[in-house]
């Protein structure tokens, strides 16, 4: 079997590539920065992991990875993961910024799903797409509109998928994650100084009713379920994988 990861170099994307690879599956990543491949090669599973350079909103890419995946077997889950994380507002920013923004969250998305769909409509196949969302398509927080609004948006694509092409064995769903634990979160708490990144670390715990963060492993191994035969029955679902973050609902920006 084999699967695609968009944004798989990476913070989350890495942990689903690295829990279907230990699962057995091959696993096409796709990454625009080449520098996010590099740990592939090294790989106790590298002869079962192969990289694709591009944009993830770039058809001709993700043909590119489709082909890789079904060479190495048949294609059985597309894990849209690749975003951009920039803020903007409208009262600053042209509305073709912020619409730039949407699309450069929501493409990747639209792009891969089409792909998989496509690949597995051809084959005659089952198979499953997972979309990675964001508890800020329900709750945004100031300054993340485009970001907030390409969400939403993949997450009503989810459930349209899941209508338009379950009766052909196709299942769409989505993860809507609260804060989480990678490489980005670290760099951006070393970026404070030590009181900051205490008050900061103490308010995500305060905004999680589990008391922390989440980590890429628990994220990953959400993704790998949704994806298998265990849920199978499971289709046009937004899943919150976010320690109930969102129904607790505070507002980050009260202290």
């Amino acid at each position: 079997m084999s699967c695609v990861v968009t944004g798989g170099g990476r913070g989350v994307g890495r942990a689903v590539v690295e829990r279907l690879a230990a699962a057995g599956d091959t696993v096409v990543v796709v990454e625009r920065d080449p520098a996010a491949l590099e740990w592939l090669p090294a790989h106790p599973a590298a002869d079962r992991l192969l990289g694709v350079t591009g944009d993830a909103g770039d058809e001709a890419v993700a043909g590119r990875a489709a082909d890789l995946a079904e060479r190495a077997g048949p294609l059985t889950g597309w894990v849209n993961n690749a975003a951009v994380f920039r803020d903007a507002s409208v009262h600053s920013a042209p509305v073709g910024e912020v619409a730039d923004l949407i699309g450069a969250n929501l493409r990747p998305a639209l792009a891969g799903a089409a792909t998989a769909v496509r690949r597995f409509l051809a084959a005659r196949t089952a198979g499953s797409i997972v979309n990675v969302s964001s508890h800020q398509a329900a709750r945004p927080v100031p300054g993340c509109l485009p970001y907030a609004t390409a969400k939403a948006a993949v997450e009503g694509m989810t459930r349209a998928l899941a209508v338009e092409y379950g009766r052909y064995g196709i299942r769409a769903n989505a993860v809507a994650l609260g804060s989480v634990g990678t490489e980005r979160h670290a760099a951006f708490l070393a970026g404070q100084d030590r009181a900051e990144a205490a008050r900061i670390e103490a308010d995500l715990a305060r905004l999680h009713p589990l008391g922390r963060i989440g980590r890429v492993d628990e994220v990953a191994d959400t993704i790998a379920w949704l994806l298998s035969p265990a849920a199978g029955f499971v289709n046009g679902v937004t899943l919150p994988v976010d320690g109930g973050r969102a129904v607790l609902g505070l507002d980050p920006e009260a202290h």
